[in-house]
């Protein structure tokens, strides 16, 4: 039996979003999911980390979702519901929302008891924030897809008889959007069941803020700096970095932090309860927002006008370790990382992250074989370009790497390696990543396939066609799982010795 995946284990593992699984109705918790979860398995790995998964905003983003606690329901498998009787063969080439709709109405007519009785336990179990999510998705669709701060003010300012009007009026339209999440629990549980049975934790995504209009901000508008008519004050962003000379102006509703610990946290605790419900270990994007944040004015024209505000990161965190002990927390400190920052996660013993790509701008003190053990190295993010972009990079793709940085990057990246890079730029990169000192391993899924820009899941700060890179069919072959197998075990990432043991045989197997 393999152990249960920890972050205090050294380990290793993928990072690849479900939507990117390949399937005939794009990717989703069907048995593309499963069989992931199974290679994975079989390429000793211990992890498969995802981007959030509720809902996406309009542009495809999982970080701007109108909500932290539901779960998109374009991840529900139609093809599972067709499995289950819940949709005819005829109905699966149809849009995803109209398969759900056609789905719940023949739930209502021929649903066993079982599945009856589950449902309405979930929606039980999950009110404290279905209730809202379920009326909030309902009024907008009755609103032209408005943002909320454009409804009627009744509604708007969430008056109790205007809730309960527009709850009787479009109850029909509720019970579908608490079908939708039922639907999307249901099979998350099942993939997470078949991924632990093989030993694979889920490592989760969860966004420091929340977009504007979501059903959080809506429900919860004391817990956000808004004004009178609901729209902000301030808002996020951060300060000019590698990825942009005048900062990210991110646009999302700041937190009344005040609010936030009178009321002891109570909306932060439910929502890391819910991402521990759903994940074994969670990064925390962001992770300098709750030591302290970047407050731009609302309506300025870039996030250079900003400024730092201190945050009670340390008093949320205790918090959470007392009420929450069993979820594994990824800092994810990389940007204008302060010592105080560097405190508080130290203080509550959170891994922070290293970035391959990021290693080879300074001194062999940064390179990857002089990583702190507790943290976890990634080759890249969903924000980088590809490994072998990067290294192809001639420094006119990368905001703020110029070509003079651009090939003094490449020659240290060489000397790390210590060899020609006989394997290519993407393997040879995930191998130091992989021999490092940082406790867990993640490499792209483009890394292990060596895949040029064509695959970057996200160029932060565009809008541009992101969020969109699949898996080819096929493209998981017995060779990487044999390859990648066999590195895992040599560097002590197996998370077995029965494991380890196996990774000649894969090798030996993809050769034949």
């Amino acid at each position: 039996m393999r152990p249960k995946p920890t972050l205090t284990r050294r380990s290793s593992g993928v990072l690849l979003h479900p939507t990117s699984l390949p399937g005939p109705r794009g990717g989703d918790l069907g048995p593309q999911a499963l069989a992931f979860a199974d290679y994975l398995a079989d390429c000793g790995q211990s992890w498969w980390q995802m981007l959030p998964v509720c809902p996406p905003d309009f542009g495809g983003s999982p970080y701007n979702s109108p909500s932290a606690f539901a779960g998109s329901p374009a991840l529900v498998s139609t093809d599972l519901l067709a499995v289950e009787g819940y949709l005819k063969p005829s109905e699966l080439g149809q849009s995803k929302p109209r398969a759900l709709r056609a789905a719940l109405a023949r739930f209502r007519r021929r649903a066993p008891r079982e599945d009856r009785d589950d449902f309405e336990a979930f929606r039980v179990r999950e009110a404290g924030w279905l209730s809202d999510h379920a009326l909030f998705c309902a009024l907008k669709g009755a609103n032209g897809d408005k943002p909320w701060t454009q409804w009627d003010e009744p509604l708007r300012r969430r008056a109790p008889a205007a809730l309960e009007g527009a709850g009787a009026l479009l109850a029909e339209e509720v019970l579908f959007h608490e079908f939708g999440q039922w639907l999307f629990s249901r099979q998350w549980e099942a993939v997470r069941r078949h991924a632990a049975a093989r030993g694979v934790g889920l490592m989760g995504d969860a966004p420091i803020y929340v977009s504007l209009d979501s059903a959080d901000c809506w429900a919860h508008q004391d817990l956000f700096y808004l004004g009178d008519d609901g729209r902000p004050t301030a808002v996020a962003g951060v300060p000019p970095d590698y990825f942009s000379a005048t900062g990210q102006l991110w646009g999302n509703p700041l937190y009344r932090w005040a609010e936030h610990q009178r009321t002891g946290f109570s909306w932060w605790l439910a929502r890391l309860r819910a991402c521990a419900r759903r994940f074994d270990a969670l990064r925390l994007d962001h992770f300098i927002g709750f030591r302290n944040y970047w407050e731009v004015p609302a309506g300025a024209a870039t996030a250079v006008e900003g400024r730092w505000v201190p945050a009670p990161g340390d008093e949320l965190f205790a918090a959470a370790r007392r009420e929450i002990p069993e979820l594994e927390i990824v800092a994810e400190d990389l940007g204008s990382v302060t010592p105080p920052v560097l405190a508080l996660r130290d203080k509550f013993a959170f891994p922070g992250m290293r970035l391959a790509q990021f290693s080879f701008g300074a001194g062999p003190e940064d390179w990857p074989a002089r990583w702190p053990e507790n943290c976890v190295g990634y080759t890249g993010t969903h924000d980088n370009d590809t490994t072998r972009a990067w290294f192809e990079d001639d420094g006119t793709q990368n905001a703020g790497r110029p070509p003079q940085a651009a090939d003094k990057e490449r020659d240290a990246f060489a000397r790390a390696v210590g060899r020609p890079l006989s394997e290519g730029p993407a393997w040879e990169m995930t191998r130091l990543v992989w021999e490092s000192p940082a406790r867990t391993a993640i490499a792209l899924m483009q890394d292990l396939l060596g895949l040029g820009g064509e695959a970057r899941m996200n160029r932060p700060g565009t809008t541009g066609p992101n969020w969109r890179w699949r898996l080819e069919p096929g493209a998981l072959d017995a060779r990487l799982a044999g390859r990648l197998g066999v590195m895992t075990g040599a560097c002590g990432r197996a998370p077995s010795p029965a494991a380890r043991a196996a990774a000649p045989a894969l090798a030996q197997g993809s050769a034949a």
